[in-house]
């Protein structure tokens, strides 16, 4: 096993990929065992292991842009912290909110590009480090590598009141490792199933008395679950941080991530032989009707600064701005688009084995700067204080995507034989988007507490102006958002809260049927639940449980329906969501670990103009989502450090598609129950760790979108990791 991984290591610092960093890392790593020298003398036997000291979430930054805790905080919040990261061996957020209620993941299987994520029926926003971060126009996500971030924090229900334009699910924020007085890191390399080699770092400790730094660097190269297909990443995240005076902060962020994707990485796979049945059998999960020579090509990096000055002893100024920049290209993109050949147009395949095949190029540049400013204010008021924020923040958008289209070959789907193309590249011939999208919002909190009663209140006025580069159109559009909240304290740390939250989201466009602009899309959700954390239990415990009821209801949704030509959109949709969640997080005596969830979640479209879609549930949004993992270490004897859990994940079936008359049959994805398992051994400064996902390689069709975009889950996935830890 050691010299696989020096083989792995060895194989992957060949291509020179991480930009220098492992090299830092690995320099510094002796430093690090040397200091630790007199530690390797205790004998482990007699030294407890604390793997997770930070396992269970306190902080409610992402969800109040301040220090309330999340007991104090009247909504739903999920944290994945980085200790849960490390110990399930996520390696993307699909993975991280397997464990986490209301969130969903993975419904179009592994992806190794993007993370599609839902959260209460809705695709959030992505934030990175509380500030916007440069999607592109149809997916809200940038893929950053789940490695650079210390917390992966999900806010559920509307968050426009802080954060402006947003969907009425929620938003998910991910904060950047971070720069520390004292010297410590880690040094890990991991090998698994699809030929996943990976090796990765951390580094920070002090530059002098002032200043500290963090350097965080990966190299992976793995193939897929689906044949012909292979992906290599470099993540280069560093950090500096100069503490100017006691009362001045400064810390500079910056992230550089480079992806290549070779071969289909989709899934688009008839329904007959994944959820039908066809006369030549079942699909195989590792079927490609794309083609090897496909390539993926992306290249982001930002840059930016936290910046934070104690102004008094009650008034303080922070300063949060980053600059941007991401570029994706898909020259040749083929894929079996076009499902089961049916030449003859009668409904049924020709022949249930022959798949067209279509060639989709894609390029997208994003510019993007985002900026928050705001002024923190503590007051005490004999028996009532006030936690205040008021600020503004600014982020403007230059989004510029382009496309081709061509028909291409056709393949044998249980033969596949991948004939030269006629046309690899078909280019960018035609224009998908070109805007420009400027953002600005004033915004102010109050967090009142009264004795064990606290009331959190929150307004917000945003005006957007979105232009049209290429008709130099534009379009201007304002909301007021506001949220408002009351929940009280038990001495036994029992929390119920209740609150109000309305969100918005601009539209482009005007109405065809009454010829004006479009309004933004308005989202409000009223969510009660319950709060407990372990202040009534002995020392040892720590725990988070938390419970929830809510209904969403969104409006001023366009719907498009058929006419002579175009089609045209009215401002008539509405949908709503109605659900349940339970999710407990906890760590008894850094013995046991427990994460626990259950989410109901009933969504339905209940006005459209299309009528078809009315009563229809939202696509990918499964009812029933259960989970509960436990792990447990021994702390003492001959085994102190050894530890082993296991998991089960269950998932309902979810609706692939809204119903319309383009798509008059809709297909739903298949329920799901996943067993996950870990065995690992602990010292203070080795972990030999052995995760497995889906255990027994349940197969099921996680989506189908259609009769030619059915897409399998996530198979069996097996990760060995070996981490140096100083």
């Amino acid at each position: 096993m050691t010299h696989k991984y020096r083989s792995t290591a060895q194989q992957v610092f060949s291509k020179g990929a991480l930009l220098g960093a492992a090299a830092v890392l690995t320099v510094l790593a002796p430093v690090a065992m040397a200091q630790d020298g007199e530690e390797d003398a205790v004998s482990i036997q007699d030294t407890i292991i604390v793997i997770a000291p930070d396992y269970v979430p306190r902080d409610g930054a992402s969800a109040n842009k301040a220090d309330i805790p999340l007991i104090e905080t009247p909504q739903s919040v999920s944290i994945i912290t980085r200790d849960q990261i490390d110990l399930l061996s996520f390696v993307d957020a699909q993975q991280a909110v397997r464990y986490t209620s209301g969130v969903f993941g993975e419904n179009y299987g592994p992806d190794l590009r993007f993370d599609f994520v839902t959260v209460r029926g809705f695709t959030p926003k992505q934030y990175i480090d509380g500030l916007a971060a440069p999607v592109s126009t149809s997916i809200y996500s940038v893929g950053v590598d789940l490695y650079a971030f210390e917390s992966f924090d999900v806010l559920k229900g509307p968050a426009s009141a802080l954060y402006g334009s947003a969907p009425p699910g929620g938003l998910y924020n991910q904060t950047s490792r971070r720069p520390e007085n004292e010297f410590s890191g880690e040094i890990q390399a991991k090998y698994g199933s699809d030929d996943y080699k990976q090796i990765a770092g951390t580094v920070t400790g002090p530059l002098s008395d002032s200043v500290s730094y963090s350097l965080t660097g990966l190299y992976r190269d793995r193939e897929a679950e689906r044949d012909l297909v292979s992906a290599d990443r470099t993540l280069f995240a560093p950090a500096i941080t100069w503490d100017i005076t006691p009362d001045t902060k400064l810390t500079g962020l910056a992230y550089y991530q480079l992806d290549h994707v070779d071969g289909d990485t989709n899934g688009f796979l008839p329904v007959y032989g994944t959820l039908l049945p066809n006369p030549f059998g079942k699909i195989d999960p590792a079927t490609n009707v794309g083609d090897p020579n496909n390539r993926f090509e992306r290249e982001q990096w930002a840059y930016g600064y936290e910046f934070s000055h104690k102004l008094t002893d009650t008034v303080s100024f922070i300063s949060n701005s980053k600059l941007s920049s991401y570029d994706e290209e898909t020259p040749t993109s083929i894929y079996g688009g076009g499902g089961l050949v049916d030449d003859d147009f009668d409904g049924v395949p020709d022949d249930y084995r022959t798949v067209q095949q279509y060639n989709f190029s894609y390029a997208e540049h994003v510019d993007s700067f985002a900026s928050d400013n705001r002024f923190d204010i503590s007051l005490d008021a004999g028996a009532v204080t006030h936690q205040i924020i008021a600020g503004v923040d600014y982020r403007n958008v230059e989004n510029k995507a382009d496309y081709g289209f061509i028909f291409a070959n056709r393949i044998d789907l249980f033969d596949p034989v991948y004939a030269p193309q006629a046309t690899l590249e078909p280019g960018y011939p035609f224009s998908f988007n070109n805007q420009t999208l400027e953002q600005t919002g004033l915004y102010v909190q109050d967090h009142i507490g009264l004795g064990k009663l606290f009331f959190t209140i929150s307004g917000r006025q945003d005006w957007v102006t979105i232009e049209n580069n290429t008709t130099n159109e534009s379009t201007d559009q304002q909301k007021f958002t506001y949220r408002a909240g009351a929940n009280y304290i038990f001495d036994s740390g029992i929390a119920p809260y209740i609150s109000y939250a309305t969100s918005f989201e601009p539209v482009l466009g005007s109405d065809s049927i009454t010829g004006n602009e479009f309004d933004p899309s308005e989202g409000e959700q009223i969510e009660a639940g319950v709060k407990y954390d372990a202040r009534g239990l002995p020392d040892g415990y720590e725990l988070l449980l938390t419970g929830a009821i809510y209904q969403i209801t969104q409006t001023n949704i366009v719907s498009t329906a058929p006419s002579v030509t175009p089609v045209f959109g009215t401002q008539t949709g509405e949908v709503e969501v109605n659900g349940l969640e339970l999710e407990l997080v906890s760590r008894i005596n850094d013995t046991l670990s427990i994460n626990a969830a259950y989410s109901y979640t009933d969504s339905e479209v209940t006005a459209s103009s299309t009528p078809a879609e009315v009563g229809a549930p939202l696509p990918v949004t499964p009812e029933n989502k259960a989970s509960l993992f436990i792990d447990y270490t021994v702390q003492d004897g001959p085994l102190s450090g050894f530890g082993f859990g296991a998991g089960v994940r269950y998932t309902s079936e979810s609706q692939g598609a809204l119903p319309g008359p383009f798509n008059p049959v809709v297909y739903t994805g298949e329920e799901s129950t996943l067993f996950d398992a870990i065995i690992r051994y602990d010292t203070l400064d080795w972990r030999f760790a052995l995760n497995a996902s889906n255990l027994f390689d349940e197969q099921y069709v996680a989506r189908c979108s259609g009769p030619a975009g059915c897409t399998y889950g996530a198979g069996q996935q097996i990760l060995a990791t070996v981490t140096r830890k100083f």
